[in-house]
């Protein structure tokens, strides 16, 4: 059986506003299971509109009540986790790790495997000033000044590596564990571990302002972990609500009539669920359903970002990168256990893949994603939520210290993952501190080298679980987030 935590107590929500009633009991149900149809029958006969079918918590079982809580192995810092996603790649040396030896070889030919000489044209030192920040004067890139207004409350990880230097695997490992699409994702393991807490959203929120994201669904995928573990994945490209959470609510029924619907619907399920063994594919899609016809109540308020004050809505910035960041906060403030951000930038699938260009481009990509995320950090500490939520901030590697050869004044950065930074808020991190150092230019991690399955294994501590023991029994073995790595870099904890 699957090392999965117990259900525990679920918190009342934040506001009185967004308290609903208990769903209607379902009493003894009469014995007449002779003149069922199958589960699939039901589903496609009574299907009347996304929000009306379900069962979830008409059942009573902590395995199909949306949003049980279960146990974590001991006392978490952190309760959720907002994931902010340079996917492309960010340039560790212009952004949170000087290097002002590269200065000194200017042009010179690295040597070793990792340089390639067909496309290398030397060490290129950043153009970027560096200046100390806060009262733990951490060095901060020019290009990050609201980010560097906040660096007291983060940790910036210099010695991240991961294993290989192309887009796909390190996606697929950043987000799964593993450099091929066959493993859950981070979000789905949290899930998987602790529950939701909340019935009426869903416990793992995907952000994108475009479907353009490179590899695409195998980085927010439940793969073999039970489909109620899945993430909803929303577009936020268009931020009006009714596009955002398209077709919730039911044209035809009421709330009431859906519900009357439902209470029947799963009395039949009770009863068929006595003699037949679960089919895990259905159940997850009888539980979602359930979600978004729970969502009615709640995912129009949630959603809408407009009924956030103007200052606070400046404060985050117009664009839509400032729009999920803001709609990530709403998100996890009103019980979302996990939210990932992906951000796009004029259509292109990998914003952050300055291998042309780098020095203009970078400037242009960090003026849009600093504010916001430096925002989301001081709000989320101003409502008092940053104590325990994790904030990360950082793509699936860096960019080479040397220049990647294109026409002349469009000089890049290339691939780079023996070396890069991370940089983590809140959620019993120990705020103001730096861990970790790359060589003198920034080539590989040298001091405390944290790779990704240490990453990994360190987020699930944070929140209360032993990255050892979350495990999963697929395929005749037990699977796991870090596989059979990872170790929790405990310095980082306040």
């Amino acid at each position: 059986m699957p090392d999965r935590p117990t259900t525990a107590s679920v918190p009342a929500h934040r506001s009185a506003e967004l308290q609903f009633g208990a769903s209607t009991s379902l009493g003894n149900a009469p014995n007449w299971s002779s003149a069922l149809h199958s589960r699939r029958q039901m589903l496609q006969r009574m299907a009347g509109g996304f929000g009306m079918v379900g069962l979830g918590g008409l059942l009573g079982s902590p395995a199909f009540a949306e949003g049980a809580l279960r146990e974590p192995h001991f006392k978490p810092r952190a309760k959720r986790v907002i994931f902010l996603f340079l996917n492309g790649g960010p340039s560790h040396l212009d952004t949170f790790d000087p290097k002002p030896a590269l200065e000194k070889v200017t042009g010179e030919q690295p040597s070793g495997d990792l340089y390639r000489k067909n496309k290398g044209g030397g060490y290129m030192p950043s153009p970027l000033q560096f200046a100390k920040h806060g009262r733990s004067g951490i060095e901060v890139s020019e290009s990050l000044p609201h980010l560097a207004g906040v660096i007291d409350d983060c940790c910036v990880i210099r010695s991240m590596k991961t294993d290989v230097p192309n887009h796909e695997p390190a996606l697929l490992m950043m987000n799964t564990g593993n450099i091929q699409p066959i493993r859950p994702a981070l979000g789905s393991w949290l899930l998987y571990g602790l529950g939701s807490g909340n019935e009426n959203l869903p416990g793992y929120v995907v952000l994108r302002p475009s479907p353009k994201i490179v590899v695409g669904p195998a980085l927010w995928s439940n793969s073999f972990l039970p489909a109620e573990f899945q993430a909803t994945s929303v577009i936020t490209g268009d931020m009006k609500v009714d596009k955002l959470v398209a077709n919730i609510r039911n044209p035809k029924l009421t709330f009431e009539q859906q519900r009357e619907q439902l209470d029947l619907l799963g009395t039949l399920n009770r009863l068929h669920l006595k003699s037949r063994a679960g089919d895990t594919e259905l159940e997850g899609q009888i539980k979602a359903m359930e979600t978004a016809f729970q969502m009615q109540k709640q995912a129009m308020h949630t959603f809408d970002i407009s009924r956030e004050p103007a200052h606070i809505r400046a404060m985050y910035g117009d664009s839509p990168f400032a729009h999920s960041c803001l709609l990530a906060r709403r998100l996890v403030e009103d019980g979302v256990r996990f939210v990932s951000v992906y951000y796009t930038s004029d259509g292109s699938n990998q914003p952050w893949d300055t291998h042309s260009n780098h020095d203009a481009s970078h400037r242009k990509l960090c003026a849009d994603a600093d504010q916001p995320a430096a925002a989301l950090i001081r709000d989320l500490k101003a409502r008092g939520l940053l104590d325990d939520t994790l904030v990360l901030f950082g793509g699936e590697f860096g960019r080479t210290p040397y220049a990647q050869d294109q026409p002349k004044g469009k000089v890049g950065r290339d691939h780079h993952h023996t070396a890069f930074s991370y940089l983590l808020a809140g959620g019993g991190v120990k705020g103001g501190t730096v861990f970790g150092a790359s060589d003198e230019f920034g080539m590989n991690a040298t001091e405390n080298p944290v790779h990704v399955h240490d990453l990994h294994a360190t987020i699930l501590h944070l929140l209360g679980l032993d990255h050892e023991r979350l495990t999963y029994r697929y395929a005749g073995r037990d699977f796991r987030l870090t596989d059979v790595y990872g170790k929790v870099v405990r310095e980082i904890m306040a």
